[in-house]
């Protein structure tokens, strides 16, 4: 009885000092990719240098061809961006992954309406998450430099990736208005930059790569 007693006691403590170990690695990889990208991280009013591509990163848009709040203000800083000459392309990356969801052609039809030339507007239907939309970008469609469009609180990690993995880049500020959730999107970022952390000491592969398609070549190879 008193082995047993010992035994639970010696595990308890394992569990304990294990479980303190993941927690303060936590938080230490979330300050590391927070800080790290500080300075690469604007608002859109800010002088900022231009970049060959806009890197449009998807959100929720709705069966009747709406956007999402969140997916609306990413799109419209692009639009911005693009009509600043900031940038010269949009690269909308989203989920695209059954024929009954798709972010992608809805987001381009969107920017299509506000005017943006369809010649400079690329799709990429597999960027199921931001690690496989930077890598895709990078190694499918060849993009040299790139601003990240998307909300604060997304932006280190997005930043991070892009550092990661060797691509030149900035990032945007995308937030026009208070969002929903705000509280919940801040624990589930928390997170996924641990994963993304993960992603890339690991060397992780996008769930698909496929033929190039260069950004500077003919716009309509993307589309579906």
């Amino acid at each position: 009885m008193r082995l047993c007693k010992l035994i639970v006691n010696k595990v308890v403590k394992i569990v304990f000092r294990v479980s303190i170990i993941v927690v303060i690695a936590f938080v230490v990889i979330n300050i590391y990719i927070i800080n790290s990208t500080k300075s690469q991280i604007f608002a859109i009013q800010d002088n900022v240098t231009a970049r060959q591509t806009a890197l449009l990163l998807g959100a929720r848009v709705y069966d009747d061809g709406r956007l999402s709040h969140v997916m609306e203000d990413r799109a419209l800083t692009a639009i911005q961006l693009y009509q600043s000459g900031k940038v010269d392309k949009i690269l909308i990356s989203g989920d695209h992954g059954t024929s009954g969801y798709d972010e992608v052609n809805t987001i381009k039809d969107y920017l299509i309406n506000q005017n943006v030339s369809q010649e400079n507007i690329f799709t990429d239907h597999a960027g199921f998450d931001t690690y496989d939309s930077i890598y895709r970008a990078r190694d499918i469609f060849e993009v040299d430099s790139m601003i990240i469009v998307t909300q604060k609180f997304h932006l280190p990690r997005a930043v991070y990736i892009a550092n990661s993995l060797g691509v030149k880049t900035i990032g945007i500020v995308a937030d026009r208005r208070q969002y929903r959730d705000k509280e919940r999107n801040q624990i589930r970022e928390s997170v996924a930059r641990v994963k993304a952390f993960l992603d890339v000491i690991f060397k992780a592969e996008p769930k698909f790569l496929g033929n190039k398609i260069p950004i500077t070549g003919d716009s309509s190879n993307s589309w579906d």
